[in-house]
């Protein structure tokens, strides 16, 4: 399971012009679901990210968490993060999961986050979205469940 995760002052996503879900201060997080990935890996990213300190602290320094700032996240499926480019110039999405169990783990995920976090929006999964986003920073980090 791979996560861009994205420090952001606001964020949202709509489809076909209408705004299904948007945040405030905090994260947005793609969320790419491969083969073999399981509820395990689901869980470990939810905890890393809320716990993962990227927020500004008094002094300046990136020493505060997702749950220290009481932001908010915006979880977007995203299977082309799984592209393989590798070969040729069409990227192969041979790695992604199915979109069934896609589907269950990134809604398996946002629930594990919505234990810890206040607001928690979503996209809507195998949908044409539209993602806007104001960064912040920018700081954007890119996490892998298979490299703990």
């Amino acid at each position: 399971m791979i996560a861009v995760v994205q420090r952001v002052v606001s964020a949202g996503v709509s489809v076909d012009d209408h705004t299904v879900g948007e945040i405030g201060k905090g994260l947005v997080v793609l969320l790419g679901v491969a083969k073999g990935d399981e509820e395990g890996d689901a869980k470990y990213l939810s905890d890393k990210i809320v716990n993962l300190r990227i927020f500004e602290d008094s002094n300046g320094k990136m020493n505060l968490s997702l749950l220290d700032i009481s932001g908010e996240m915006l979880v977007v499926s995203q299977f082309t993060l799984l592209a393989d480019c590798r070969k040729g110039r069409r990227p192969s999405f041979v790695g992604a999961a199915e979109p069934e169990q896609a589907d269950e783990l990134y809604e398996y995920f946002a629930e594990r986050v919505r234990r810890h976090v206040r607001k928690v929006a979503t996209g809507q999964f195998r949908t044409m979205m539209k993602v806007s986003l104001v960064n912040d920073g920018p700081v954007t980090i890119i996490l892998d469940s298979t490299r703990g």
